[in-house]
């Protein structure tokens, strides 16, 4: 069994379209159906049932998946050890959301841009069971969450940080003016929310929770985008739960408040990888450097603002000697 047609297998397996593959792989299509095909023949068997515009793996195409992603894994890492020496080069797959890549990796980017240059990260905008999903079949990498800290069958993940959550409105809006007192969950029912689309995870446990309080679904205005959403909170539109980390510059500046509701839950950043996939150097370089980075830039974030630096007092004169 050549290597190439296995790579090509186990693709059209994860994706579970010839077409999709194709796109991946830089293919034509009659390039993956014929590999598929002479793959079939030479293992003897069919691997793929073929339902109209859809395809399914066989018995037999199950048993060989996670022989042939051995195989790749295999392969990768004997490449890497005989170029172990050389500076660390390859291609990076990477699921992660927009609050992350905007607020949380730029440090990271910036290091391998200029430290690591033939090492290429291609990011994918994704959110967590769509990353998740993607990590099992092997299309990313490596995938970044915002989640409950928990476990996933087949995948391994570390935790990053905590993602501390903030209920932000206008300066303008009614709840900003009630006073300093908690608010309660009851007191949101009615209130207009504005967020980015469902899947969203501090969206979603946010609507889950006003749903269980008040018995009713939360009006909720979707801006599908952080920065939309934030400028939607900032024209008075709405009130909106969102990463501290995405708001820090605008509560600094007052164009958003924080409103004084705790979040019943807590989310953490966590970098995650599929379990048992032998990971080459360069991969296994990312995974160092994010760890390391995230958690210093999580360790500064704690940090108190000290607040503008106090004058110094100038020095008062010398009396003159008498003549």
């Amino acid at each position: 069994m050549e290597l190439r047609l296995l790579v090509t297998f186990e693709k059209v397996a994860s994706v579970l379209s010839f077409t999709k593959a194709a796109a991946e792989l830089k293919y034509a299509q009659s390039s993956v159906t014929a590999q598929i095909r002479s793959l079939e023949r030479s293992v003897g068997t069919e691997l793929f049932d073929r339902l109209g515009s859809r395809i399914r793996l066989t018995e037999a195409g199950e048993r060989l998946l996670p022989y042939a992603r051995r195989i790749i894994d295999l392969h990768e890492e004997a490449r890497a050890a005989v170029a172990e020496a050389d500076e660390p080069a390859g291609t990076i797959d990477i699921g992660t959301m927009e609050s992350l890549t905007s607020y949380r990796l730029p440090a990271l980017l910036e290091l391998f841009h200029h430290r690591y240059p033939r090492v290429r990260l291609s990011l994918r905008p994704t959110l967590g069971d769509e990353t998740r999903r993607a990590l099992r079949q092997g299309t990313y990498d490596i995938g970044f969450l915002m989640e409950p800290e928990r476990s996933h069958p087949g995948l391994r993940s570390e935790v990053l940080t905590p993602e501390p959550l903030v209920l932000v409105s206008a300066p303008r809006h009614p709840l900003a003016a009630a006073g300093p007192g908690p608010l309660t969950t009851a007191a949101l029912s009615g209130v207009q929310l504005v967020g980015t689309e469902p899947g969203c995870p501090y969206r979603d446990l946010f609507e889950r929770e006003l749903l269980e309080v008040t018995g009713a679904p939360p009006p909720f205005t979707e801006f599908g985008t952080l920065e939309a959403t934030k400028r939607g909170v900032a024209a008075g539109l709405g009130v909106s739960l969102l990463p501290k980390m995405a708001v820090r510059e605008e509560l600094a500046s007052g164009a958003l408040v924080e409103l004084p509701w705790e979040p019943p839950f807590r989310l953490y950043t966590q970098v995650a990888w599929r379990e048992g996939k032998r990971l080459p150097r360069h991969v296994r370089l990312f995974i160092d450097e994010t760890m390391r980075l995230v958690r210093e830039q999580s360790l500064r974030d704690a940090r108190p603002d000290p607040g503008p630096p106090t004058p110094r007092e100038s020095p008062r004169p010398r009396p003159r000697p008498a003549p």
